[in-house]
């Protein structure tokens, strides 16, 4: 049921991105072109081992969030050379992963901005800079049980993820605009606020 639902949620998404979103970001970017629109390539979900990549059990509790957040089971992520100031060996097993395309996607998409970020702690918006130069965007969740998919039986042990947004933008501008369309809760700048109260 919940799978239905997701798709369902996912393809409703995907058509007010085809149906209105691209036609305003066009207009709002000047791009001449509506193949230059900036989409959402995939999305990315991490949970770093760190410390606890021997542990078991955080690999059990971690590998249970992401399969009941994403609905896709996790692979796990390796270290591709040694550092032994870390005690990390080439081969040594340092997270898990899943990565989303289409309906899933946008489904997650949407539970993340209506659902999960309104539930954190004192929360006034998310970071405006964590962009990166290819325009993806990244979000820090330091506890899962944010989730309203986690129960308190799946949480003996708390841990963080993080939220990689990859997009098709050229630069930080663009990934806004596109994930401001899709309500993403940025914080407000304060420059901005600044000119408001001075007119």
């Amino acid at each position: 049921m919940a799978t239905t639902t997701s798709t369902a949620t996912g393809a409703r998404l995907k058509r007010s991105f085809k149906d209105s979103y691209v036609i305003e970001l066009q207009k709002e970017l000047k791009l001449a072109n509506v193949n230059q629109v900036p989409k959402i390539e995939k999305i990315v979900i991490n949970v770093g081992l760190g410390r606890a990549k021997d542990d078991k059990k955080y690999m059990e509790v971690a590998t249970t969030t992401l399969e009941k957040i994403t609905g896709q089971r996790p692979v796990q992520t390796t270290a591709k050379q040694s550092i032994a100031s870390f005690k990390l060996r080439e081969g040594n097993k340092i997270g898990l992963k899943v990565t989303l395309r289409d309906n899933m996607m946008y489904e997650f998409m949407d539970r993340l901005v209506n659902v999960v970020l309104p539930r954190l702690r004192d929360f006034h918006g998310v970071n405006r800079k964590a962009f990166d130069r290819q325009g993806n965007y990244s979000i820090g969740i330091n506890d899962q049980t944010v989730f309203p998919e986690i129960n308190f039986e799946d949480a003996p042990i708390t841990h963080g993820l993080q939220v990689v947004i990859v997009t098709t933008a050229t630069d930080a501008d663009q990934a806004k605009a596109l994930l401001s369309k899709f309500g993403m809760p940025f914080e407000k700048d304060p420059k901005a606020e600044a000119k408001k109260e001075t007119k």
